[in-house]
């Protein structure tokens, strides 16, 4: 079974299934365990950090009960607390591991240009007080796209020996007064990427880096070449295209 998720990742420290700590992957495999208790293990296609959002997070499992998608949408939903639901089931063929057929993911950086707070962007939005130079940053953020080494722009945890990636885009936008958005498409990211990416172009866009600090860090792939680590509470994951394997059904609601 296939289920895509959205949850408020304010209350969560993260996906991953962490001892002691309320995670989205522990309150998710209780719930799905009240329909099925043979399930012992959920599988992601992200691995979000504390903090961080997510309307379309991709998770399978092995069932072994005959339970039709609507049933389990409408029965693990009744044992979910308020900040996370699931939005879709599809049936698939046993032992799907989504983060192996993960083709891109998008995900969306949302920025509130303000000097006063917005009640209705709290914990979704990074508060700047000054205003950016958003022609620079898109400037700047078209430097990412295609495929570079970006070991520059992760975590000091992680620890992967491959960081070739490819961006299919940079998308810089401002739905709303005070508010901009950088939304990211690619085939993979790497601990923290998006938020080092953000913080980068930020710091360009406020002056408080040189135009080019992308391309510098590209080239030099150290880390003190980009800019700094965006926080969490800004970051959702928004769409995820999967390859889905022969024999997968319909997902409810279409």
């Amino acid at each position: 079974m296939l289920l895509t998720v959205a949850y408020d990742g304010t209350e969560f420290h993260g996906f991953v299934r962490q001892e002691g700590l309320r995670t989205v992957e522990d309150t998710l495999l209780g719930a799905v365990r009240e329909l099925d208790d043979t399930i012992t293990r959920i599988s992601g296609v992200s691995r979000t950090d504390a903090g961080v959002h997510a309307k379309a997070q991709m998770v399978a499992f092995d069932a072994t009960r005959e339970i039709e998608p609507r049933g389990w949408v409408l029965g693990v939903n009744r044992h979910l607390p308020d900040d996370v639901a699931v939005r879709a089931a599809k049936l698939l063929p046993a032992g799907f591991v989504p983060r192996f057929a993960s083709e891109r993911k998008r995900y969306r950086y949302r920025l509130l240009m303000d000097k006063v707070r917005d009640p209705f962007q709290r914990n979704r939005a990074w508060k700047i007080e000054n205003p950016m130079d958003l022609a620079l940053v898109r400037a700047e953020a078209s430097a990412l796209v295609g495929t570079h080494d970006f070991r520059a722009f992760r975590s000091a945890k992680d620890e992967r020996t491959e960081t070739t990636r490819t961006l299919f885009s940079v998308d810089v936008t401002a739905p709303e007064t005070h508010l901009c958005d950088v939304e990211v498409t690619g085939t993979a990211f790497m601990h923290n990427m998006v938020r080092i990416i953000v913080g980068t172009l930020v710091d360009v866009g406020l002056g408080r880096k040189e135009p080019g600090a992308v391309a510098r860090a590209l080239a030099s792939g150290n880390r003190g070449d980009a800019g700094m680590t965006a926080p969490a509470q800004g970051l959702t994951l928004e769409w995820v295209e999967l390859r889905l394997p022969e024999g997968t059904h319909d997902s409810w609601p279409p």
